[in-house]
């Protein structure tokens, strides 16, 4: 190896860091890598939100950057002796920077062990596979196919034609995979032309499942790099096609390794009833972290398989809290409310904090709905924020947020979303001009 990518996740989900040479190395391994806090105060187009004091306020001041243990991996698709290693941002005594998201991660798992509990998790992502053209509009398009040479325009969930087209790519993806460590199980054709869905094997360590998560994404867009496409986790980058989602499938283990969600009951242990009464009782508050640009709300749409209400119900893909099909052994739950441009890191931190709620309240869950949620009268639960909007103020009045993040993260994490939708509410659209020009 000549060459190490040292990988910083931010507020965004977006890898930041830096390449250095195999001596220099060395020395990040034992004295962190130094990169400035305002990492993590960066919008989606990189630029710093000053609101956070990260910025100017502080001379855009340095912080260490640890090696995360057990990143270390070779990088497949680079052929010039490259390795990479998912890094942790802290202050300069050591203490854990508070705003980086997967520090908030540790200190929540932390809450599990004096319940003798340990989650494991899985996390699903959906992605599209595009061409590298975009439409005159600027807008994305199906790549083509390598078998055909033909855009597909067409929808075909679970198109075993689909797979073979991009078997190359999806191949190499599965390759990366195994040399990464990420424990990618199955793959199948989704929705949309191009969607794909990879699974992820569960994990009993949320903190290893989220890093593995963070590897794939990375995975996805640097290997169809190199086949000639490019991979998008837009939650919605088609507006007449299915949108992209991040699923955490979790359940909780004993010392023993006994699943204490297991049941004979569909509806789960006791402690699983719980558990999804937290998790549903904070959902609606979480809105901000589940969808958190402005693209992720076009996903919110009826008869779409999005959640649009904090309901649960058996093997019902139309519930933002769904009980899998399985034996009882495996029982878990399955939360689907998340778009795959969400972070992955806060995403689980969220998921995990709302257990605890309804496991330490003793929180008991509405009764499971079932049927087409979509249509008036199924849904029963309480209606999740519509808008990005309505979704920040919800976030920045909730007092779990505050709790679970603490004030310094919760804050930032309002400042940099209310930054973001002020910028895009003054981009003036294509598509607006075109709806009102003929009349206006």
């Amino acid at each position: 190896m000549r060459f190490i990518d040292l990988l910083l996740h931010d507020l965004n989900g977006v890898d930041r860091g830096k390449r250095v040479d195999l001596a220099s190395a060395r020395q990040v391994f034992t004295q962190g890598l130094l990169l400035p806090g305002s990492m993590f105060a960066l919008d989606v187009p990189g630029e710093t939100v000053q609101s956070t004091g990260l910025g100017f306020d502080e001379g855009d001041a340095d912080r260490p950057c640890l090696p995360v243990p057990g990143t270390l991996v070779e990088v497949p698709w680079l052929d010039h002796g490259v390795a990479q290693a998912q890094i942790t941002m802290h202050e300069r005594d050591g203490a854990p920077f508070e705003c980086d998201p997967r520090h908030l991660l540790a200190r929540v798992l932390e809450r599990f062990r004096p319940l003798g509990l340990t989650p494991v998790v899985a996390i699903e992502l959906e992605f599209y596979l595009i061409d590298r053209e975009l439409t005159p509009a600027g807008l994305p398009q199906p790549p083509r196919s390598p078998l055909t040479g033909r855009r597909e325009y067409r929808t075909q969930i679970n198109s075993m034609l689909d797979i073979d087209a991009c078997s190359r790519v999806l191949a190499a993806i599965d390759h990366a995979c195994h040399v990464q460590d990420v424990p990618s199980t199955t793959s199948l054709a989704e929705y949309g032309p191009g969607q794909y869905e990879v699974n992820l094997a569960h994990v009993a360590d949320a903190l290893t499942a989220c890093d593995q998560a963070a590897r794939f994404r990375r995975i996805v867009k640097c290997v169809a790099r190199h086949h000639g496409m490019e991979a998008t986790f837009l939650a919605k980058p088609y507006a007449d096609m299915a949108g992209s989602g991040l699923h955490v499938h979790v359940n909780l283990v004993d010392g023993d390794g006994r699943n204490v969600f297991a049941d004979e009951n569909p509806l789960g242990s006791e402690v699983m009833r719980h558990a999804a009464a937290g998790m549903l009782s904070t959902m609606a508050d979480g809105m901000a972290i589940f969808a958190p640009q402005a693209n992720s709300w076009r996903r919110f749409r009826r008869e779409a398989y999005v959640p649009l209400t904090a309901d649960w119900s058996v093997n019902n893909r139309g519930a933002a809290l769904r009980v899998p099909v399985s034996g009882a052994a495996a029982r878990r739950l399955e939360h689907r409310v998340a778009g795959a441009d969400a972070n992955p890191y806060l995403v689980t931190s969220w998921v995990l904090g709302g257990i605890l709620k309804g496991i330490e309240e003793g929180r008991e869950p509405p009764p499971p709905v079932d049927g087409n949620l979509y249509k008036d009268g199924v849904a029963r639960g309480e209606p999740l924020p519509a808008y990005w909007p309505a979704a920040l103020d919800r976030f920045e009045a909730s007092a779990f947020a505050r709790e679970l993040l603490g004030e310094r993260l919760h804050r930032l994490f309002a400042e940099v979303k209310r930054a973001e939708l002020h910028d895009f509410s003054c981009i003036v659209t294509p598509g607006e001009i075109a709806h009102l020009l003929p009349a206006l």
